[in-house]
């Protein structure tokens, strides 16, 4: 299938592949501006400098935009459905919402990058049904072609050129099997088991432990309530017991639990919570306060890593 328009959809889903600021600028604006025309709300989402070239094309027109920044809002991908696009679509119910989220970026690393893919993959699954265009740029130029072939499969439409196709390659249930890696950890991981009696004593375990690796004591109180969340819910959740490591990486700490249970809910700790919600707040806490969440579930159990700056 090949258009100049988007398909009659409740939700779509598109991939704008572009080279160069060019392309970007005339790709994302003509989207804003359809979207203004339309008298729809509008949401920019994507890394600063990108906003900045945004703005500034459209000038008076974008008056009304709400602009994320991406690179503090997304900084952990797992955020971003909850916090940033459902956050905006449930804000404006009965009326069709477009929203331009760039996940991925030239300078993400390695260990961002699948939990990104997971992420694209899963708005296809959260938003079905729901009123409202996602637009997902990508830098053709600058990201390698798996990530483009990535976008491929995480898009069921792609834009290029100004032209909407269908995407043959569409398979974001394919691309979350894929990315669902097993998580391995370093020999050297300080390492501590816990079950309910052992809860408080493994909190205590991984404060020392990070401050003893030179956390700052505002990360200290993220990394506790990391620590709590996650090994509650492997007591409730995971067989009553698990596994607690630590270790640093660079100019961050991370946390990773392991239990014998499995995640069921591919969108767990993504959907958002309310404030009279009692309960099921555990994972979206962890994605919440942390740079970046990475997560394993099988047969044989569940991983769960945090990633916080020390500072």
């Amino acid at each position: 299938m090949r258009a100049t328009a988007p398909p009659r959809e409740p939700f779509v889903h598109p991939a704008l592949l572009y080279h160069g600021d060019r392309e970007y600028v005339e790709g994302t604006t003509r989207f804003v501006s359809d979207g203004v025309a339309a008298g729809e709300p509008v949401a920019v989402a994507v890394p600063a400098e990108r906003l900045e070239l945004i703005r500034g094309e459209l000038g008076p027109l974008g008056a009304g935009v709400r602009w994320i920044d991406m690179t503090r809002a997304g900084r952990n991908p797992g955020r971003i459905i909850p916090s940033v696009l459902r956050a905006f679509v449930d804000a404006h119910p009965g009326t069709h919402v477009r929203i331009i989220g760039e996940p991925i970026w030239d300078g993400r690393t390695a260990a961002e990058y699948p939990a990104c893919v997971q992420h694209e993959a899963l708005i296809n699954a959260a938003f079905a049904g729901r009123d409202a265009t996602i637009l997902c740029p990508y830098d053709a130029l600058a990201l390698p072609d798996d990530v483009i072939a990535d976008a491929r499969a995480t898009h069921p439409v792609v834009i290029r050129d100004g032209l909407w196709s269908g995407s043959p390659a569409y398979d974001p249930d394919g691309v979350l099997a894929r990315f669902n890696e097993a998580l391995r950890h370093p020999p050297g991981a300080a390492t501590v088991r816990f079950d309910a009696e052992l809860l408080p004593a493994a909190r205590d375990f991984a404060m020392g432990e990070a401050r003893e690796r030179g956390m700052s004591p505002a990360r200290l109180q993220d990394l506790n309530l990391v620590v709590a969340e996650l090994t509650t819910n492997s007591v409730v959740h995971g067989g009553g017991s698990g596994t607690l490591r630590i270790w640093a990486e660079s100019e961050q700490i991370v946390c990773e639990v392991r239990d014998g249970g499995r995640l069921s809910d591919p969108l767990a700790g993504r959907h958002p919570v309310r404030p009279d919600q009692i309960g099921g707040r555990g994972l979206f806490l962890v994605h919440f306060v942390s740079d970046l969440v990475r997560v394993h579930t099988g047969d044989r159990g569940t991983t769960v890593r945090s990633y916080l700056a020390r500072a």
